[in-house]
């Protein structure tokens, strides 16, 4: 087993929006017998909020903030030993302190997905503030992808969930 996964045992999900973070995270969690947190979820359980309404009330700058508490305090249990798989949000990854944080403290996993199959997984979806710009979402997309390229392992994400989740549970880091 990959030795920064022994330390401590955390599996981050990182990736575009609509690229199946939360849906693989779970499945993964599930197969290795692990705990599973999608982070937007658990911020907003924790401040009593949606995400897109934190955005547009307190701003991005604060919702960072925030998105960086509940990483120190999923570490936390982390750290203490337990093994947890992190659907983290799609801004999380790129923001350098939790990109530190989280390098520091288990391995992280892009989910790539072209744009057309992301695009085609949140067409529906309207509580998504980032989607009302079509060329700025692309252009978000583009800059997103030179930051996922830093995490530890890329898995193609255009597959289904359960063909993803198998290639997160065959990577070499558990050999």
């Amino acid at each position: 087993m990959h030795l920064k996964l022994k330390r401590t045992p955390g599996i981050y999900i990182t990736g575009f929006i609509g690229c199946g973070k939360t849906t693989v995270g779970r499945k993964v969690a599930e197969r290795l017998g692990w705990d599973f947190v999608d982070l937007d979820r658990d911020i907003e359980e924790h401040e009593h909020d949606t995400v897109a309404n934190i955005f547009a009330t307190r701003g991005e700058a604060e919702f960072r903030r925030i998105e960086n508490e509940a990483i120190k305090r999923w570490l936390k249990k982390i750290e203490c030993g337990i093994p947890t798989v992190v659907a983290l949000g799609g801004g999380t990854f790129v923001q350098p302190a939790n990109y530190e944080l989280l390098g520091d403290n288990g391995i992280s996993v892009w989910l790539d997905c072209s744009f057309d199959v992301v695009e085609a997984r949140i067409a529906e979806n309207d509580d998504r503030p980032l989607l009302r710009d079509k060329e700025a979402f692309r252009k978000l997309y583009n800059e997103r992808r030179v930051q996922y390229g830093r995490a530890d392992f890329r898995v193609d994400g255009n597959v289904d969930s359960e063909e993803a989740a198998g290639a997160i549970v065959n990577l070499p880091l558990w050999k």
